[in-house]
């Protein structure tokens, strides 16, 4: 099959596993788990293993490691039959978009082996902050507002490469960051005001919007943010972008390592989920003793027996927990063919449809509402970010002096949940 037919086939399903990942772990939080038999809704308790998710989510990264052994045997296997032959690095690439993740980048580099492979610990352990961060988020709020959240991982991403990495920005890519953090801000404000799909009716036209605006800069977002599930709300997008800080420190990590070091960035993927998978329980087992067993910690987020207890005798957790780690594996896989095979502008515009994606799903199955003021944050992320990617120009470029910026990563950041 040819690279032309093979990179819409992987875009697909980049785009399926990604936005499985984000329904499904919102699915798990809305399973009742205690007292579902209540009349009250507010009696009866949900699914809340932010620690468990994230354990999920290593595990499907160690999933990487059956491509990697399967590749191993069929080459293994082919040059018995055809007889020893090298193949160049380059060659492999250009045949097959699929085998990129297998090949490392040797030019100048070390090979990463040994006591060496422990420096992808560091990433691994920024991953697993920004993701138990992340998925307590996304306990608080829907799951498009959770995505859109994380569009600020652009901003994190900018900034910690001026910094570490020596990378230049220019004043369009400022203003840029600028947007996207007011683009996340205003989607805050959205989950903010009607943070309960139930609570009231939401606006249907645009002088509604405007309406509701006006109400929000007096008494209405005074007596909204009021409410326990505001605040709740507003806690939740306030962990989804400070996680982008980690995962932010963890790309930057990553990029720094692929620079100096020759590794396949599959076996990158694979061994960071074993160690965040050591880590991640070496650290619950830990937290369960010193919070979780206690009277205080029983039924929250480390009590591991209630967790185990959670996941075994409710089969629509098991079943999601095994979907997520299939989908999370295949999005790794998926997402570092693509990364490998297309441009940054591909990149952003894949993104942003699997936002789209991920709110019209949750709005058909009516787990959120229409929200105009959404749209409004929406609209400006996604210009913020193709802003910054140069894939639309700066509105004022004609008075101005307009330079090309380099990447700022240029390895391209390795595709996680």
């Amino acid at each position: 099959m040819s690279s032309r037919i093979m990179i819409p086939v992987l875009v697909t399903m980049m785009l399926l596993t990604g936005v499985c990942n984000t329904l499904l772990t919102k699915y798990q939080d809305l399973q009742c788990v205690r007292n579902c038999d209540a009349t009250d809704p507010k009696q009866r308790h949900t699914f809340e293993q932010p620690v468990v998710q994230t354990a999920q989510m290593f595990i499907g990264e160690m999933g990487c490691w059956l491509v990697v052994a399967g590749f191993a045997i069929v080459s293994r296997f082919t040059s018995r039959n055809r007889g020893y032959s090298p193949i160049a690095s380059e060659g492999l690439q250009e045949q097959n978009p699929i085998l990129k993740p297998l090949v490392a980048k040797e030019e100048e580099r070390v090979p990463l082996r040994g006591s060496k492979v422990l420096l992808l610990a560091l990433p691994s352990c920024c991953d697993i902050t920004g993701t138990t961060l992340m998925n307590v988020g996304l306990l608080y709020v829907a799951a498009s507002i959770y995505q859109m959240t994380r569009g600020a991982l652009v901003l994190f991403v900018g900034v910690f490469s001026v910094i570490f990495l020596r990378r230049r920005l220019f004043g369009y890519q400022w203003s840029a960051l600028v947007i996207v953090v007011l683009g996340v801000g205003i989607v805050g404000l959205a989950g903010a005001i009607a943070p309960n799909p139930q609570a009231k009716p939401e606006p249907r036209s645009i002088v509604e919007t405007v309406v509701l605006l006006a109400r929000a800069a007096t008494d209405q977002v005074k007596a909204t943010t009021q409410t326990p599930e505001a605040l709740q709300t507003v806690i939740g997008v306030l962990m989804i972008a400070g996680a982008q800080i980690f995962t932010a420190t963890q790309f930057v990590l990553e990029e720094w390592l692929l620079e100096k070091y020759a590794i396949e960035p599959l076996k990158v993927v694979g061994w960071e989920g074993l160690f965040g998978f050591i880590i991640t329980m070496l650290g619950f087992a830990v937290l369960h003793f010193t919070i979780g067993s206690t009277e205080h910690g029983k039924y929250g987020y480390f009590d591991i027996v209630e967790a185990w207890r959670q996941v075994t005798h409710y089969r629509a957790i098991a079943i999601s927990s095994v979907l997520i780690m299939i989908s999370i594996g295949g999005f790794n896989f998926f997402g570092l063919s693509v990364t490998r095979s297309i441009s940054a502008t591909s990149r952003s515009t894949i993104d942003t449809c699997r936002t789209l994606f991920i709110w019209i799903v949750s709005l058909a199955l009516h787990w959120e509402t229409f929200k105009w003021l959404q749209i409004v944050g929406f609209v400006l992320l996604v210009y913020g970010t193709f802003l910054f990617n140069d894939i639309v120009g700066h509105p004022f470029r004609s008075c101005m002096r307009r330079q090309r910026a380099a990447p700022l990563l240029a390895e391209n950041p390795i595709e996680h949940m």
